[in-house]
């Protein structure tokens, strides 16, 4: 039986990295009962800030900015360190320099999916992508940052720097962050579930496998 879940999401968005890390669980749960589940993650592009400079922009002031000062962002990331605790997920947010734009990391992601990586791939991308940002503080706006993942992920670095440096799929990535935002999806992660169910927000891995399981079985015949 095949599983398809479109996942709408940022690359940095602690929450989506979060919302990510419980859908693993969910479906590596799930396949111990269901080995015959055939899952299709298709990433899907959001930006929570669309204005982000192309070259990025300083990540401490643009938290205080957004949330009025230094006293109440960091109370913001302890909230998210607080909720990822009991995942096993660790965020890094002092080694965090710049808040990328993340049009490229995009690209990359819609690349990896359109030349048909292997689901597993893919995850690894998705893995990798937030964990540079969110672990290792580096900057997933920069093109030879992405080569670099993309390179350890398994592609030919030379390849994906020369796609990052064109302008290939950059209208078609844009087109579909606006078709995500058209549909009324506001916030990430967004997860929907056979084109039938949508969870939003980086619910628990128990939450996101009954939503699955309902997925499955609506529809069929009683």
């Amino acid at each position: 039986m095949i599983l398809n879940i479109d996942l709408v999401s940022d690359f940095v968005c602690p929450w989506c990295f979060l919302g990510k890390v419980r859908l693993d669980r969910a479906l590596e749960e799930l396949k111990a009962s269901r080995p015959d589940l055939d899952v299709r993650v298709n990433w899907l592009p959001f930006f929570l800030n669309p204005d982000t400079p192309a070259a990025g922009e300083p990540y401490r002031e643009f938290l205080e900015t957004k949330f009025g000062g230094p006293i109440k962002a960091e109370a913001v990331l302890d909230q998210v360190r607080d909720a990822a605790a009991d995942d096993g997920l660790q965020y890094a947010f002092e080694r965090i320099q710049t808040r990328p734009n993340t049009l490229q990391a995009h690209r990359l992601m819609y690349r990896a999916q359109s030349i048909g990586q292997t689901p597993a791939r893919i995850r690894m991308l998705a893995s990798a992508l937030f964990a540079a940002h969110f672990q290792e503080g580096r900057d997933i706006g920069d093109k030879d940052t992405l080569a670099d993942i993309a390179a350890a992920c398994g592609e030919r670095r030379d390849a994906v720097r020369a796609y990052l440096d064109g302008r290939e799929d950059i209208d078609k990535v844009k087109r579909m962050a606006e078709g995500v935002r058209k549909q009324g999806i506001e916030g990430v992660p967004f997860f929907i579930l056979n084109r039938k169910l949508a969870v939003s927000g980086a619910q628990s891995a128990a939450v996101l496998g009954a939503a699955i399981l309902q997925s499955l079985e609506t529809g069929k015949p009683s």
